[in-house]
């Protein structure tokens, strides 16, 4: 089918010819020329109304993207920033904590060398029971030692919140170790103080025998006769026989006279002094320290003396008290 238009002589009129088969009549359309001419241009501002809308849509469509991606953008670049702070914070807590734990090995070796002399201490004066129980508590290195238990994650503000309760710690223990570095020396010297005490109270027999050929008080004095006070107690012996140190002490006198024959004065703690008379033999010198059970002179018969013994006395804030008491 064929069309063709045909010009009419109105000029506000369009006739257009519609040319079907040959065996077909050809048919007349009369069409209003503005008609003609509005058509077409109403369908090219629809498409272009329709293309313009698009485009507004499309643009605002895109603006509203590129929104929610700046705001994306700002927050991941505000969660990088904590992040970042946040491992920024952890590493200069993970220094401090490096360094407190350094200073704190150091002071902990302070510390066990200072239990380490309070341990021989303790070895060589007794007692240390107790404290070989605490330290056999302690596990061997080379012990195996099982561990399990549930996998539970940690958020990245629990492991901050840790290192700073660890300092924490580190401050405790830090204030502890001050404590023990102050006390346990000051133990250790009153210890050695408690040592020396008792070490220097006269409880050592002083001689290899212990038969008495004398006591402490009032006799017969046997050479007058007569009533006298003995001020300590004689131990029968053989000459030459060692005579030790009752207690740890100094040696503030080593001498011979007329009624002490040798003789030795040991001065103790607490106001103490021994004294061992008729000696045959000195074996120390004024001015030395000697220790509990030390030799320090043989058994004689000097001085006044009617044979082999030793005169042992005790003497308390410048009085001579019995001896008995602290021998046995």
């Amino acid at each position: 089918m064929k069309t063709a238009s045909i010009g009419l002589p109105n000029p506000h009129r369009m006739t257009l010819l519609v040319l079907r088969d040959a065996n077909q009549p050809v048919k007349q359309l009369h069409v209003s020329k503005p008609l003609v001419i509005a058509v077409p241009l109403i369908a090219l501002l629809s498409i272009s109304g329709l293309i313009i809308s698009l485009q507004i849509q499309s643009s605002q469509t895109i603006s509203k993207l590129e929104k929610q991606i700046q705001s994306q953008d700002l927050r991941f670049e505000a969660v990088v920033t904590d992040k970042d702070a946040a491992i920024e914070r952890l590493q200069n807590e993970v220094i401090a904590l490096s360094g407190q734990s350094q200073e704190m090995m150091n002071r902990m070796e302070r510390v066990t060398e200072l239990e380490t002399e309070l341990q021989k201490f303790i070895d060589k004066y007794g007692g240390g029971e107790e404290l070989g129980r605490l330290s056999s508590m302690s596990l061997d290195e080379d012990d195996s030692l099982g561990v399990g238990g549930e996998f539970i994650a940690v958020h990245e503000n629990e492991i901050e919140q840790l290192a700073l309760d660890t300092k924490d710690q580190f401050t405790e223990m830090s204030a502890l170790l001050d404590e023990m570095e102050k006390n346990v020396p000051v133990t250790l010297k009153k210890a050695r103080q408690t040592q020396y005490t008792l070490s220097g109270t006269p409880t050592e027999w002083p001689t290899l025998s212990k038969r008495l050929t004398s006591n402490f008080g009032y006799r017969t004095d046997p050479f007058t006769g007569r009533a006298s006070f003995h001020a300590g107690v004689d131990i029968a012996g053989k000459i030459g026989d060692p005579v030790y140190a009752a207690g740890a002490g100094k040696v503030i006198t080593a001498a011979k006279d007329s009624s002490h024959g040798k003789y030795i004065v040991v001065e103790h703690p607490g106001g103490l002094q021994s004294w061992y008379l008729h000696l045959s033999k000195i074996s120390i010198s004024e001015g030395d320290t000697v220790t509990k059970g030390q030799r320090i002179g043989s058994l004689g018969n000097t001085g006044r003396s009617t044979g082999p013994h030793l005169h042992f006395e005790i003497v308390k804030q410048e009085k001579a008290v019995d001896p008995l008491p602290y021998l046995e």
